[in-house]
């Protein structure tokens, strides 16, 4: 097998996290998280929808 010379070494395995227990807390603040998020993807549908084909109307003069 040839030596990687001038090149970039490949880093070595990270250790396995370990699992963390998630608390009432915890399950409390993300759903939290994602109803607001889905609030927030809501209101900007809702805006972005109104301004469709709305723009500055051009006269027929010249």
């Amino acid at each position: 097998m040839s030596n990687r010379q001038g090149g970039k070494m490949k880093p070595l395995k990270a250790p396995k996290k370990a699992k963390k227990e998630e608390d009432e807390d915890d399950k409390a603040l993300k759903e939290k998280q994602k109803a607001d998020a889905l609030a927030l993807a809501q209101a900007k549908e809702r805006a972005k929808g109104g301004q469709l084909g709305a723009g500055l109307k051009k006269s027929g003069k010249k």
